[in-house]
């Protein structure tokens, strides 16, 4: 039952993907063809397990006017805030989305001037990278609309290779770090025990995808640390290719979806990202990883060449490593970055 479901599942967003790069979502096993479309039952969905997970509380908007949000259907969760005229625009690789709520009540706080006027982004890196040089153009469903960045984050070699290749302004502001943790579901029935386990018969993983997340390459150097050459293939080759490994699009959205839908068995994510789960009391836990076999991330950020907002940029990029911006951060398992 589990693995058709699996199959099912996997043709259904390959589908999805193809046609919507920048938003994928999960989709429930095809009803049971009953001869007769009219007697199959509609799908229920869970819909307390879809996001956006935090209840608007990371829409900045001063003004919400009218509620449209439904789970699976229409739902927007990586955008936030108000596109009339914002006055800071910001492109966060999504690694910490359940963290920018309280961050940007923090510096508006400090700064009320920019109440209700920031605007951010929260896709993976390099999909920000791509609508940067689209002209900060999106498409999401039928709705097209223009967020051009005035600052940048992502990990500390992607900001500074940006920095060099004209596409930012130096310096590079490096402010936390991040290690990675294998999450599971709450009682992890798949008993996974460390990162060789993710290659046992009979186990699906979901992986991020190495064409637009960063991560991927340091779940790669991890699972080479813990098992070889071998094991890197097994879940990034093999897994792909026969299915029992599926890639995401945003990982930091579909990784903990999937296996709340009972669609995988685990996936390597940040620790950050189980640690937010956890906390937002979702049926998720978190095995961690030994040190020898783990990799750290350090997080960094930098203005836009050519930003229309550099004094907001500049007063974001002063106020991401300070020790209320920091204090924050560590709420969610990072830690400062100290050189």
């Amino acid at each position: 039952m589990k693995n058709d479901l699996w199959r099912s599942f996997r043709l259904s967003a390959l589908a999805l993907c193809a046609a919507l790069p920048l938003c994928a979502a999960a989709q429930p096993a095809a009803a049971p063809d009953t001869g007769w479309k009219g007697q199959a039952e509609a799908p229920r969905y869970q819909e307390d397990i879809f996001p956006p997970w935090q209840h608007g509380a990371n829409n900045d908007a001063t003004h919400k006017g009218f509620g449209f949000t439904v789970p699976e259907v229409d739902d927007m969760a990586d955008f936030h805030g108000d596109l009339t005229a914002p006055k800071l625009v910001l492109y966060v690789g999504g690694n910490y989305f359940f963290a920018m709520a309280p961050l940007v009540a923090a510096f508006e706080a400090q700064r009320p001037e920019y109440k209700g006027r920031i605007f951010y982004v929260t896709i993976p890196p390099g999909m920000l990278v791509e609508a940067m040089q689209a002209g900060g153009v999106f498409t999401s469903g039928n709705m097209t609309f223009t967020a051009r960045p005035d600052a940048y984050f992502a990990g500390l070699k992607k900001v500074k290779a940006l920095i060099t290749e004209g596409k930012l302004a130096g310096p590079a502001v490096p402010y936390v770090t991040n290690d990675l943790t294998i999450m599971v579901p709450k009682g992890n029935p798949a008993h996974i025990t460390g990162l060789a386990d993710l290659d046992r018969p009979g186990v699906h993983v979901v992986m991020p995808n190495p064409a637009y997340e960063g991560i991927a390459r340091q779940i790669q150097i991890s699972l080479t640390k813990a098992g070889g050459s071998a094991l890197e293939r097994a879940i990034y080759d093999t897994g792909v290719k026969n299915g029992t490994t599926v890639l995401t699009h945003i990982h930091h959205r579909q990784t903990p979806l999937f296996i709340m839908q009972g669609l995988a068995d685990a996936g390597v994510t940040w620790k950050s990202e189980a640690v937010f789960q956890e906390q937002a009391g979702h049926p998720i836990e978190d095995i961690t990883i030994p040190a020898a076999d783990n990799t750290t991330a350090i997080y960094a950020g930098a203005m836009v060449r050519g930003a229309a907002h550099p004094d907001a940029a500049r007063a974001w990029l002063d106020f991401i490593h300070s020790p209320q911006a920091l204090a924050i951060f560590e709420r969610y398992g990072f830690k400062p970055y100290n050189g």
